[in-house]
């Protein structure tokens, strides 16, 4: 009954290891503590400044930007064609999966750093790094994306593509396909620098920004509809129907278009600075992924109406498509309108992004919403400076047993001569203490489905791989890609069936800040994300995972050389979660 500490310490003492430790592997499970009261006293909070509105406005404008003024075209000529609503369609319900798992964690866990937060809490700090190295690069292409948008659309107010003032205008390098884009990089750092000056400055920008980018965006839908209803729909009668490259490529353009619904991801990242982060997060979270996948739909709608797929221009698809029917005042309108939407959609992408880091991390997010039901952490990091405490509540702990049955210490630990005796007397206790049995049975019963919970969590995910490998692998005969899904399929659907049968961890009710958003349909919905999150990732085209892997391969060696041995956890030391608030109050008193 003894309070059982791990230190975290690099070849110390404890059960950390020190062999393997020293090679990282434990390094790899090491987890944060949910930031609570203690954290906040030590000074290291933001500002609390963010509502649900300003929230809506960040996740509406960190969202609506490539999407429409960029993606719509790029999507539509070489993936989807008229079947572009639906890809939408199938990423925002994607989306919506992983919002819900979003608006739950952010809740309990509301502190900056979103997936990576979460997942360094839930999972361990291995894959919170390659979820945050992954997220370096999303941000990092996302931000640079937008910004190169920005300069085409800036482009058609001084007269056409190739009219920007000479020292705005783009420069492609002798001898190398790289082009230099002088107005992205101004527009980066300007907006870089508003950030700076504080969230609640920057947030009332984006309102403003939001507010005129989503009066375009009816604009286009109400003016685009009507010229639609004109013109009979001239797009959707293409000779090679409503799915051009088929059901796959559909899917495929799914896949790209998610994309456009990263930036509510950036919501959550502002938890830090939100008044009430239980109830304004998931609000936040949930209208403005509402209101994006509404929009996006409808504006697709119109557009691959309007003109054919075929003949959409990749850099500024909406505009064109109302000057090909006569429209140049529309132009300016909508020009405007994607300019801001485009500058605030990079202040969504600075603050907190290509597909592949977000789809990692809101299948980690879904990981973690099982783990925590399952099997939660039930231990806390603590720093080293509170050791004396640690040592003072252990030492209550461990003379427990001895006020009992009135032994001694060495009688608790046991030895070779005496091990019958020791048994006999456990035996003993037992007897005259029913109680004492009993809590060590649900101890043992508890354990035990911690363990299956974890193996079929396990499962869960390899079934997943296995089945949307098979699903999306056409070059493989059809007897292989059966084996696969079928294989998968089992193992996905019975360890859905053992976790819907087994009860959920206690602790989950006490995990964290409790009192906010909760998922609903677990185990089914975070399952249901991670397939289809899966499955999108397994569709994304090879050259993309390609330039990803070589990235996270590199990610890799920086924390096995580097993140490692400079990790905040370092040299923390675990206690049981249960006991964290007496230590803390036990170093209080030594304090005082």
């Amino acid at each position: 009954m003894g309070l059982v500490i791990d230190s975290q310490k690099e070849g110390g003492g404890g059960s950390s290891g020190g062999g393997r430790c020293s090679w990282g592997f434990r390094s790899l499970m090491r987890r944060k503590q949910v930031d609570s009261a203690h954290a906040k006293e030590e000074g290291h909070q933001l500002a609390k400044e963010l509502s649900v509105l300003q929230l809506i406005a960040i996740g509406v404008g960190s969202t609506i930007g490539a999407g429409v003024y960029v993606l719509v075209g790029t999507v539509a000529r070489e993936h989807s064609g008229p079947s572009l609503t639906i890809s939408f369609l199938i990423a925002g319900i994607a989306a919506a999966l992983s919002a819900f798992c979003y608006a739950e964690l952010s809740s309990r866990c509301p502190s900056a750093g979103s997936a990576y937060h979460y997942s360094y809490i839930c999972v361990g700090e291995g894959v919170a790094w390659l979820i945050g190295w992954a997220l370096i690069l999303e941000y990092t292409v996302g931000g640079s994306a937008v910004a190169r948008g920005i300069s085409p659309n800036l482009a058609l107010f001084f007269g056409g593509p190739d009219s920007l003032p000479a020292f705005l205008a783009r420069v492609q390098i002798p001898g190398l396909d790289v082009v230099v884009d002088p107005c992205a990089a101004i527009l980066v750092l300007v907006t870089t620098g508003l950030l700076c000056v504080g969230i609640k400055e920057s947030s009332l920008v984006q309102a403003i920004a939001t507010t005129a980018n989503l009066c375009v965006m009816v604009f286009v839908i109400i003016v685009g509809g009507y010229v639609g209803f004109q013109t009979g729909w001239v797009g959707y009668e293409v000779p090679s129907g409503y799915f051009p490259y088929g059901v796959n490529g559909m899917l495929a353009g799914s896949a790209t278009v998610f994309f456009a619904f990263i930036g509510f991801d950036s919501v959550a990242s502002t938890a830090e600075e939100v008044k009430n982060p239980q109830r304004d997060l998931p609000l936040g979270i949930g209208i403005a992924l509402s209101i994006c996948c509404i929009l996006y739909m409808l504006v697709s709608v119109v557009i691959v109406g309007l003109v054919p797929y075929y003949g959409m221009d990749p850099d500024t698809p909406i505009s064109s498509a109302f000057a090909s029917h006569g429209m140049q005042w529309a132009v300016y309108i909508i020009t405007a309108g994607a300019v801001t939407a485009l500058c605030s959609n990079l202040m969504g992408s600075i603050l907190p992004q290509v597909s592949v880091g977000t789809l990692l991390a809101f299948t980690i997010v879904a990981i973690s919403i099982l783990i925590l039901r399952y099997v939660p952490p039930d231990e806390v990091p603590l720093p080293s400076s509170l050791q004396a405490s640690i040592d003072s509540v252990s030492l209550r702990y461990t003379n427990i047993p001895q006020e009992i049955d009135g032994g001694n210490p060495k009688d608790l630990a046991g030895d070779s001569q005496g091990g019958s005796q020791h048994s006999q007397g456990k035996s003993e206790v037992s007897v005259e203490y029913p109680l004492i049995a009993k809590i060590g049975q649900d101890t043992l019963d508890e354990l035990k489905r911690r363990k299956i919970a974890a193996w079929n969590i396990g499962f869960v995910c390899v079934g997943v791989l296995l089945l949307t490998s098979g699903a999306s692998a056409e070059y493989l005969s059809s007897i292989p890609r059966f084996t696969l899904c079928g294989v998968g399929g089992a193992f996905t659907l019975c360890s859905l069936i053992v976790l819907s049968w087994i009860d959920q961890d206690n602790a989950r009710h006490s995990f964290g800040h409790t009192g906010g958003f909760i998922c609903p349909f677990v185990p089914l919905l975070p399952v249901a994300c991670i397939l289809i999150n899966v499955y999108l990732l397994i569709n994304l085209e090879v050259s993309t995972w390609i330039r990803v892997s070589a990235w996270m391969v590199g990610g890799v060696f920086v924390y096995l050389f580097y993140g490692k041995n400079h990790s905040s956890l370092r040299d923390a030391v675990y206690v049981p979660s249960a006991h964290v608030e007496e230590i803390y109050h036990s170093s209080a008193v030594v304090l005082v």
